[in-house]
This record gives structure tokens, sequence and C-alpha cells, in this order.
């Protein structure tokens, strides 16, 4: 994500904060999975029981009246014995819910709970499935991280790290990817667009019914619908001397149509990261590009969901969360610097010097002498800000940190350290406990208190940590 605008007392405790687990008070009933899944910001969060492997949502969305009409399929797999579970949805009223084909009780209940009481109970290690029929209008979200409507009168759904609970049931939790496959209805001279790649595009009783695919695993705050009158850029991506072909799709709103420029650059993007990191994670690539002013842009897997204030920087920024974020993912949302302060370095230092030959020792330097004696820009930790905080301080110091990071170990140390990491964690969720004890192994200098100063201090770090290495050379 990119927002409009823009480690503890040694390893050790890094590792014991994150290892920690949060109290969520399990169901008296062992045959009744959990409500939540105990992040530490957001408890409540997920559900205990199952797993999801497949989301199969069926949308019929009106824009005039904002009406939704939605039906999703859920193909799961039973951890334990169930006779009640839950789903996280907090959108239009239930209708009609069917658990292997049977159907079966439910209660709303909390913020984003939908209790289910399935007809027989469900047998531990065996695959189920779940469909729930919805309908109702939808209004715009307050908080940015649900609906959103377009000046044409469309809409878009997207946000972080709650949004896609406002539009399909689904367990929405850091700990569970899965496949997912979208169809949209709208009226005939309406659009539709999401993650993956497009499958269906019809028209057929005035209804324009369009269906996308991912085959790549997501999480649940990574997927996303928008709808609008869009125009498309096409293309693809094809690295020298392999096979792999990578299908590039980008959407545009009518007033975004100037964006194209940025996306005419997603080849060479991809590239550029690729060298970084590792080979493009996914099997498609683009974004969406609306004339709204959201609060942020957003790394919807595979495809991006870009503010009207968006340039260069945020899609550079918002491609690089397909490695940072997507593919390799967070296990708690206090773990966020992990995804944000990649992106952002990536963006405002790597890009700039890589392409542009910027001085990005004297960008970091003038940086730390603006904010020395503003108390308030160290405020907020790196690592574990708390909830409601936790994008507050990834954005200007995340780059910070990954740069004096860069510094003390050196070029050659980092960047094949940071590679590294990321090609071991692909597709996997980690930690940055597990950062900062892979990058320690890198190096012969320990880095305990460097760490401590940087991801949990809450004032300047000390000029040894601020300076080290080539910034050491003044």
């Amino acid at each position: 994500m990119k927002l409009f605008g823009l480690c503890c007392a040694g390893m050790g405790a890094v590792l014991v904060a994150a290892s920690a687990a949060v109290a969520v008070a399990e169901p008296a009933d062992p045959l009744v999975g959990s409500p939540g899944l105990g992040d530490p910001y957001y408890p409540m969060d997920g559900n205990g029981g199952y797993y999801v492997r497949h989301y199969d949502i069926g949308i019929d969305y009106d824009p005039p009246t904002h009406q939704l009409v939605g039906k999703a399929r859920i193909e799961a797999t039973a951890q334990q014995g169930l006779k009640a579970f839950n789903l996280d949805f907090n959108g239009p009223p239930v209708r009609k819910v069917l658990v292997n084909g049977q159907p079966a009780g439910f209660d709303r209940n909390g913020e984003h709970e939908l209790t289910l009481t399935p007809a027989q109970t469900l047998v531990p290690l065996l695959p189920f499935t779940v469909e729930v029929e919805y309908e109702g209008p939808v209004s715009e979200s307050k908080s940015g991280k649900g609906w959103a409507f377009l000046p044409s009168g469309g809409a878009v759904v997207a946000g972080q790290p709650h949004s896609a609970r406002s539009w399909y049931p689904l367990n929405d939790t850091l700990a569970n990817r899965a496949t997912f496959t979208l169809t949209v209805s709208v009226p005939e001279e309406w659009d539709a667009v999401s993650i993956g790649e497009k499958t269906k595009d019809t028209v057929e009783h005035g209804r324009h019914i369009v269906t996308w695919e991912s085959k790549d695993e997501v999480l649940g705050y990574l997927t996303m619908m928008a709808i609008d009158k869009f125009s498309y850029l096409e293309g693809e991506r094809k690295p020298e001397g392999k096979r792999e072909r990578i299908p590039l799709l980008s959407a545009f709103s009518p007033g975004a149509k100037d964006k194209r420029e940025y996306e005419r650059r997603l080849p060479e993007i991809i590239e550029f990261i690729e060298d970084l990191y590792g080979p493009y994670p996914f099997l498609n690539a683009g974004g969406v590009f609306l004339d709204l002013g959201l609060a942020a842009s957003l790394e919807t897997q595979t495809r991006p969901v870009y503010a009207d204030w968006a340039g260069l920087a945020t899609v550079v920024h918002e491609i690089t969360h397909q490695w940072w974020g997507d593919s390799t993912s967070i296990q708690q949302w206090a773990d966020i610097c992990l995804n944000e302060c990649f992106a952002e370095y990536t963006a405002s230092y790597l890009w700039p010097e890589r392409k542009n030959g910027a001085d990005v020792d004297k960008m970091y330097r003038d940086t730390i002498a603006r904010h020395r004696d503003d108390a308030q820009y160290w405020r907020v930790p790196l690592h574990d800000a708390g909830r409601g905080h936790e994008f507050e301080s990834v954005y200007d110091r995340g780059p910070l940190f990954m740069h004096a990071l860069r510094r003390q170990l050196g070029d050659q140390t980092f960047f094949a350290a940071v590679r590294d990491f990321y090609l071991g964690h692909e597709r996997r969720s980690t930690s940055m406990a597990e950062f900062c004890t892979f990058i320690q192994t890198k190096s012969a200098t320990r880095l305990d208190g460097f760490f401590d100063a940087w991801l949990h201090g809450t004032t300047m770090p000390a000029e040894q940590y601020l300076f080290a290495g080539a910034l050491s050379v003044k």
C-alpha cells in the first residue's frame, strides 16, 4: 500500500515478541471453530477449524442503485470436527446458506462474524463446501477499507487490512491463502476488473458478464473488484532466454487514461525488480487506474489499484509488493514494515539511484538532518507500532532503515542477503524476527543494537546506527 502524499532489546527479545501468542477465547465446545485467530492487532480476524482452498464468487451489481446480489461458493477442508464455525462477513443481508449442499443455520454477530451451523457435523481432514447467498445495497466505507464510489457511478472495493469481508464471506486472515474466481454481472455498458486472468467476457440479455480467475493462491485482503467503463492496455513481459510469458493487462477509468504512460513501463519495472529480488512470482500482471482520490493505492495481487494521484513511484512501490507482501507475506500486522519498508525503499531509493543516478546517500543524510529535532517523526516504532498506527512510520522511516542496513552490511552482502531471504520465503509467510535473524547470519558484526534502535526505538537512532559503513565517510 502507498498512502496519499507519500527490534526490541536485542535479537532474542525480537524473537520472543514475535512468537508470543495472543490469547483468544477458545469455544468451550471442541466441535466449534474459534471465531478469531489471535492477531495481536485484530484478534477476531480469521476463524479456526478449517482451511479454505478456493473461493468462487458470483456478483450481480447495479451501479445506479448500488444494489448487490452475491453468491459465494467456498471449498475448504475441516481441521477438526465442526458442528459450528465462522466466516468473516459484514456485507449485505444473508438470504441462504448451504453446507455440503444441505441447508445450514446461520447467525450474524459481532463486527463481522457469520456463524454457520451445518446439518451434520463436519469430519476432520475431509473437504466440505459452503454456499452463501446474500443481497442488498452497499454503502461507501468511511474508513477507506471497503466500497468507494467512482465519478462515473462505478465502484471499487479494496483496502488494507480489511475490505474483502464487505463483499464476500471468507476466512479473512494472513494465515489462509486460496485460489480465487470472480464472475461479475453488470449492465452491458459497464465493465468489471479483478485480479488474475480474464477467462470470460460476454454480453448476455443486456448484461455484461466477466470472469476473472487467480490460479495463484491469494490472501483475502489482496483481492479486489472494480466496476467502471474501462479502457485497456495489453502487453506481455517475456524474460530474455526464458519461455515463460507474463501477460500484462491494465484497466483505466475514463478520467485516468493519462496514466497509460506508467503502465507502458511495466515490463521495465518488472525487469528492474526481478534483477533485485528474483523472478516475478505470479502468472499475470497489470494495474487498475481510477479517477478517484483514494487515501491509498493498494498492491492487490497481480493487478494493483491506483488512486488518481498515483505516479511512477507509486507503480514501482505497488509492483514491488508483488514480491514483498503478496508472495512473501507477513504473519502478523505488527510485521508490516517487512512489506512497506522494502516497497518504499525500492521505489524511492533504488529506482532513482539506478535509473536516474540519484545520490541516495545525500538523500538519506538530508532526510536525517531535516528530522534531527523532530521528536514526532521518531515517536512511532517501525515494528509493532500498535493497532491503528501500523502505517504511520513505515513509508517515511522505512527507507531510512533499509538504507542504513544496506550501508551497515555493504552492497554485496545486503543485496545478496535480501534476495536469498525472499527466495527462501516465496509464497510463504514470515516475520520481522525471521528477517533479522537471517540478516544476522550474513554479518560478522552483532546487529542487536542496530535492529533495536531502528525497529523498536521511539527516538532517533544513535549516530553509530545512523552512519555506518559508507555513510560514516562524510
